[in-house]
């Protein structure tokens, strides 16, 4: 592990721990970074087969001067709990938990202004986000998503399906998803690729959005595809454009990678670090210019 990768447990008071890995920025912006980042992890296994990939953009973003915070939320990797412990106001206290250790950290600017946070949403980890737009106050916000679910319904759905694979090669497919929605809606949870899923945490995904909020300033909406010519589809499009009536800019693309989180193996897309960093550099090159140079 690098000198500048931290490893240390986040107090959650009654709830336990959780592990955290703070990337701090390269010299020359050490003492004041050219901005913050915090990863929203995705969802349950998608997890496990990102996390090269989220080390990997981490350690290139804290080279490029930004200081960055991943976690494991409550009931996953190393923190406190199991995952059957888990429900979404439990994961949304705890990425506000680690939003306010940047914010105590984030120091004013030779101008007065403080660095703006990047909240990194990566999949059904953008649908966190919102949970952060009101704890951060006086200072830019932005989000950096890759492949975002912006409607937990379509995570949830997507999640039962692997039950339901399993199922079918025992034949017994049929009804499958209905009968562990039934069984959640007893209060009974729902154990689905080795991950005990709590109706709790079920419900809350199932109602979370992300939604256009004028509370963010930048969004670079970036997403993979195995083709070099991809585009984006239709109902993200829509989306960006709803964020640019909201007043946020945004900036977008489709990179050319595999889908990690998704992967038999573990898999790296360097083209959406690439990516990532044209965004983070163009937002901070951006706000370092002189007001006379931005009106030019």
């Amino acid at each position: 592990m690098a000198a500048a990768d931290t490893p240390f447990f986040l107090d959650a008071g009654a709830r336990g721990q959780r592990l955290c890995v703070h990337h701090a920025a390269a010299a020359p912006f050490a003492a004041a970074p050219r901005g913050q980042i915090l990863l929203l992890p995705p969802f349950a296994e998608e997890m496990n087969k990102s996390r090269r990939m989220t080390a990997l953009a981490a350690r290139a973003f804290a080279a490029a001067g930004f200081e960055v915070l991943t976690l494991d939320l409550l009931g996953c990797g190393d923190s406190s709990g199991d995952f059957g412990d888990a429900n979404w106001a439990h994961w949304q206290d705890d990425v506000r938990l680690a939003a306010a250790w940047l914010d105590i950290r984030a120091l004013p600017r030779p101008d007065g202004g403080r660095p703006p946070l990047w909240l990194w949403g990566l999949r059904a980890g953008a649908l966190l986000a919102p949970a952060v737009f009101d704890a951060v106050a006086d200072r830019p916000l932005h989000l950096l998503l890759w492949q975002p679910v912006t409607a937990g319904k379509l995570q949830l759905q997507q999640f039962m399906r692997l039950r339901v694979a399993a199922d079918l090669i025992g034949g017994q497919a049929k009804g499958a998803v209905q009968a562990m929605r039934d069984q959640l809606a007893r209060g009974e949870p729902v154990e689905i690729a080795g991950y005990l899923l709590a109706p709790a945490l079920a419900e809350g995904l199932d109602a979370a959005q992300l939604k256009p909020s004028p509370r963010v300033a930048r969004v670079a909406w970036l997403e993979l595809s195995p083709r070099e010519d991809a585009t984006l589809t239709p109902a993200a499009s829509m989306a960006l454009q709803a964020w640019q009536a909201q007043g946020a800019e945004v900036r977008a693309a489709v990179c050319q990678g595999p889908s990690f989180w998704a992967a038999t193996e573990i898999e790296e897309a360097p083209r959406l670090i690439e990516a990532s960093l044209a965004a983070l550099r163009a937002e901070a090159d951006f706000a370092a210019a002189p007001a006379e140079a931005i009106a030019a």
